[in-house]
């Protein structure tokens, strides 16, 4: 039985973890040589004006600094864990040419470019698109709004789960999701009032109602409700105007996703529920060298006042 509901939060990094706490962030890391890396942050955020911190306005900025913040943890973590050293020495073997760096100028850009493209394309365009063929086949449900967005919906909810199932086949993925399970346990640990021992945080369970997993299904699942509304049967036009509300679907599924990680009833349960049943997929059982990383993160970020992380 948790003894409190903690703010601290955490992401999965290659071989380690990072924990960012109401005054701290902290990620450990293991090297090539087995060691736990420590590095210390000041949690991004903190002093933002009053304004930001409001309900509907605080879940923009937060999910910001987690994408932000987290990529540049990501990145520090393969340099720490040797990933990144890998790579160059594959490079060093083989001199690029005058036109293989070019080529890698013009790649790294356009690649971004190419993400967001498809993104849009299979979570924003495809499912709209699919939805007119069908209107097409079936006449009668073109004016079905309530369908079309359930439809809709259900068909970014594949995509996505289909996404995350088939990147948990890699092997390297995998471990980042054995470390994702030491995350969530040393959280329950410490929410439990335990010791931040490895015995006391295996036995934990590995399932977070807080977990950023839960939090993008739960924007799919409003993004059914808010796209009820939108009586608009021109594809292009409904993708740009379910692009303009991401903004307002992000901060609605940050409020819930607070609500679920603060109170224990039936509807809180419901709300956790779809995201809960997806983290069989992206956390796994971790070992006790990832459950060591996580423990050092965590211990770095927990607060002097015991009260200014509460949940």
């Amino acid at each position: 039985m948790a003894t409190k509901k903690t703010s601290i939060g955490g992401q999965a990094l290659l071989e380690g973890i990072m924990m960012r706490g109401p005054e701290k962030t902290a990620m450990a890391v293991r090297n090539s040589e087995g060691e736990i890396v420590l590095e210390e942050y000041q949690t991004k955020g903190k002093n933002r004006p009053a304004i930001c911190k409001k309900p509907f306005v605080r879940g923009i900025f937060n999910m910001w600094d987690s994408l932000s913040f987290g990529y540049k943890c990501l990145m520090r973590s393969a340099e720490i864990s040797g990933l990144e050293e890998e790579d160059e020495k594959k490079k060093a073997n083989k001199k690029p040419s005058a036109m293989d760096k070019v080529f890698e100028k013009i790649m790294m850009p356009l690649s971004v470019v190419l993400a967001v493209v498809l993104c849009i394309g299979l979570f924003m365009y495809l499912p709209v698109q699919l939805y007119a063929w069908l209107a097409i086949a079936f006449p009668a449900i073109s004016d079905m709004y309530v369908l079309r967005s359930i439809v809709e919906g259900i068909v970014k909810i594949i995509i996505f789960v289909t996404y995350v199932w088939a990147t948990s086949l890699m092997k390297d993925i995998r471990r980042t999701y054995m470390y994702h399970g030491a995350e969530h346990k040393t959280i329950f640990c410490y929410e439990a009032g335990l010791p931040l021992t490895v015995e006391n945080v295996r036995r934990q369970r590995r399932f977070h109602p807080r977990c950023g997993t839960s939090f993008l299904i739960l924007m799919l699942l409003v993004g059914i409700v808010v796209g009820i509304f939108i009586r608009v049967d021109n594809r292009f036009l409904r993708t740009a105007i379910r692009l303009l509300l991401f903004p307002a679907i992000i901060s609605i599924g940050y409020e819930l996703i607070r609500l679920a990680g603060r109170k224990d009833n039936w509807l809180t349960r419901a709300i956790s529920a779809p995201g809960m049943a997806l983290q069989h997929i992206t956390t796994k059982e971790p070992n006790d060298s990832m459950i060591e990383c996580a423990i050092a993160a965590m211990e770095k970020v927990i607060p002097q006042d015991k009260q200014s992380d509460n949940w």
